[in-house]
């Protein structure tokens, strides 16, 4: 189970908000740009820390005190995908796997390979193939490990429709098998809905509504979010 209780302060508001998911749990956090959306993640990764709170994944105690990013058993994907350039597609995906994580660890990293398409660049350089081959070989390191928890901040950013679909579809196969939570966030809809049936909308850095998206396109809490999912908002 993952508790996350975040204070942060930023330029113009607090970020503060209580975020409690199970295994195989499934979260979008939705908001305008801006709104502390990766606030909450970055704090949950160990990329920022909080003013105050408590972070908790299971038995590991994340935050306080701040537990070093590389003791974290979680992956994240950031709007970049920090490749090393230098190095190729398959050293990438196996960077850090201690011996090369043995026999099982290596039926795992051949059927990320397949599943994503990656044999025809696997020993080609990061810093020469395509925005989409990387967006791939991202995503395949951070499943590497099977991590218990893994955090999505814009995970499509310049991806054409058709890549997008196969790509969620994968992560949801993948998360089916190895239960592990997902929080998503973004502040397009049609990214997120089909990863996380629901949703926390946030706004200056608070969680105004918590539902299923069915729900948040009825009956939005607030004008932010109507006009965000591009819908009227309700006249008194």
């Amino acid at each position: 189970m993952l508790d996350a209780r975040i204070i942060k302060a930023r330029a113009g508001f607090t970020v503060d908000v209580h975020i409690r998911l199970d295994a195989g749990d499934r979260l979008a956090i939705f908001g305008a740009s801006g709104a502390g959306k990766s606030t909450v993640l970055g704090c949950i990764a160990g990329i920022e820390n909080p003013d105050s709170g408590e972070i908790r994944l299971g038995g590991t105690k994340l935050f306080p005190p701040p537990l070093p990013l590389h003791r974290r058993p979680l992956a994240y994907l950031t709007q970049k995908d920090l490749l090393f350039p230098h190095l190729s597609a398959g050293e990438n995906i196996t960077f850090g796997l201690a011996n090369g994580g043995g026999a099982e660890s290596a039926r795992w990293i051949g059927e990320l390979r397949e599943r994503l398409g990656l044999e025809a660049i696997w020993n080609n350089r990061a810093a020469k193939i395509s925005g989409g081959e990387s967006r791939r070989v991202a995503l395949a390191r951070m499943l590497a490990r099977r991590p218990p928890l893994v955090l999505l901040d814009e995970p499509f950013v310049a991806l054409d429709r058709p890549l997008i679909r196969d790509l969620t579809g994968a992560l949801d196969e993948w998360r089916r098998r190895l239960g592990f939570i997902l929080i998503a966030v973004d502040h397009r809809a049609e990214v997120l809905t089909p990863l996380c049936p629901r949703v926390a909308a946030i706004e200056r850095g608070k969680i105004v509504q918590q539902s299923d998206w069915n729900s948040l396109a009825a009956s939005p809490a607030t004008p932010g979010l109507a006009r965000l999912l591009e819908i009227p908002y309700p006249s008194d």
